[in-house]
């Protein structure tokens, strides 16, 4: 960074470029830790989550101002600790050099390899809805590849990040991994920094913003944008199961996932058993919003939206119905009732946007195509959860509608799969990890060719004459 550019930075931004810098000049001094470096660093990880299992849980409701326990030792500390161990197990499969084929006819006696290498420096901006998840999962991928790390973390997750920025050190040096915290500016600050990979998960309006702030530096991005993600449900399939799976993900979290079930086709014959069954799984499941096991909305801008969502599908001539009865919205609590909206139109707003909160949108279909061409008038969603056991009518869910992932009779599930990837796909991100993709995703795939001893282009050198033109007339002809 030159003197000029220095002098145009914020404190904020002067503050995060010195660490950067730093990180990048020890990784020049080291570039590629050996296998044994990087499992450390892995079970270093696994071991700031697992030793501080209690405390995430507690500062992470305190966030919320309830999030259920179970929900977060479910989506963040098992499948963070599950994640890091499938990744120590595979790191020596992933780091070997890979032989690839060469063209005996043209570069006899040469060899190729792909050598997996470190990028460098990485950063990682992580929205507040699955913090430890959406932190540490990418640092799994990023230290399996030979990395180091810096994390954002949102303002919404400030007794977390107090935490980790408290604990991290302990584990791993701030040289290797540090955590932010959001104190106004520091996202804008942070994705300006030239890392060697910028991975931001939240909404796709600030994922613009992050991508055009990276682009001035030409560092490459993974985005995890969320979206609408439909399901639809196979009037042969069992609608209890159908609705047990939906509703399920659907009060997880209070609905605050990027992967959940923002609208369900139901066939027009079996919507009043769809909606007879919802009600059925809220009351016997969810019945009371204020229990600790239901989780809070985060905060009071994100009620007040889901509170006007309602409202103007309401004035709109929009079906709502409270699935938790008599309950109304806590807004003390920020508890907010599970939601069936019927009969919508194109100008309501739960049309447009993703709920992200415990309201389902329920459409009527005949067939299947209509539901392919509804869905593909739209923005690609991060997942499609077509409920069929139809293997061929599943099939063409999945060939003819583009998503990020795919869930066949279920929702969330193919993004707890550690062998499989998980991203998006244009407006609903782009990039991947997860597993081997991760690895690959957070690595530089480098292709080397050793040029043998003796090598006959020698022979083909300008002036090109009578035996060049021979050579190069016959190779087109084998080519051809």
């Amino acid at each position: 960074m030159t003197a000029i550019e220095a002098n145009l930075l914020s404190d904020t931004g002067r503050m995060l470029h010195s660490h950067f810098e730093k990180q990048r000049a020890l990784y020049l001094a080291a570039p590629n830790p050996d296998l044994a470096q990087r499992k450390q660093d892995l079970e270093n990880l696994k071991r700031m989550v697992n030793e501080n299992r209690e405390a995430i849980i507690t500062a992470i409701s305190q966030d919320y101002s309830n999030r259920s326990r179970h929900e977060t030792q479910f989506a963040e500390i098992i499948s963070v600790t599950d994640g890091i161990n499938d990744a120590i197990k595979h790191l020596k499969k992933w780091t070997k050099v890979q032989k690839r084929h060469v063209d005996q006819s043209m570069f006899m006696g040469g060899k190729n390899r792909v050598i997996p290498q470190p990028l460098g420096v990485v950063g990682i901006i992580v929205p507040w809805n699955f913090p430890i998840n959406l932190s540490f999962m990418p640092l799994a991928a990023a230290f399996a590849a030979g990395n180091r790390a810096m994390v954002k973390m949102s303002e919404n997750s400030i007794n977390l990040t107090r935490l980790l920025m408290k604990i991290s050190p302990n584990y791993l040096p701030e040289e290797k991994l540090k955590f932010y915290e959001e104190t106004g500016g520091v996202g804008i600050e942070f994705s300006k920094i030239p890392f060697d990979l910028l991975v931001f998960t939240g909404s796709g309006q600030t994922g613009r913003s992050v991508m055009a702030s990276a682009a001035q530096n030409l560092t490459p991005v993974v985005l995890e944008l969320g979206g609408k993600a439909p399901a639809v449900i196979d009037p042969a399939y069992s609608m209890e199961k159908a609705v047990g799976r939906i509703m399920f993900v659907k009060q997880f979290n209070a609905g605050q996932i990027c992967t959940n079930v923002d609208y369900v086709f139901v066939h027009e014959t079996q919507r009043e058993d769809f909606v007879a069954k919802a009600k059925a799984y809220v009351a016997k499941h969810c019945p009371d919003i204020n229990h600790p096991d239901y989780t809070a909305i985060i905060d009071d801008r994100s009620v007040k939206r889901l509170v006007d969502t309602l409202e103007d599908a309401k004035s709109k001539g929009a079906t709502v119905i409270n699935l938790n009865g008599s309950q109304q919205v806590n807004v003390e609590k920020r508890k907010f009732p599970l939601h069936l909206v019927l009969d919508t139109t194109e100008d309501m707003t739960i049309r447009k946007r993703e709920t992200f909160g415990p309201l389902l949108m329920v459409l009527t279909y005949k067939d299947a195509q209509e539901v392919v061409d509804y869905v593909n008038a739209r923005d690609r969603p991060l997942a499609l959860y077509p409920f069929t056991n139809d293997g061929k009518l599943a099939d063409m869910y999945i060939e003819r509608i583009m998503s990020g992932g795919v869930s066949v009779n279920d929702a969330l599930m193919h993004v707890a799969q550690h062998d499989i990837p998980f991203g998006g796909v244009g407006p609903s991100g782009m990039g991947h990890y997860h597993g081997y993709e991760g690895f690959v995703t957070f690595s530089k795939l480098r292709p080397v060719f050793y040029q043998a001893g003796f090598s006959s282009l020698q022979f083909l050198r300008p002036p090109y004459k009578g035996f060049a033109t021979w050579v190069f007339n016959l190779l087109v002809k084998l080519k051809s």
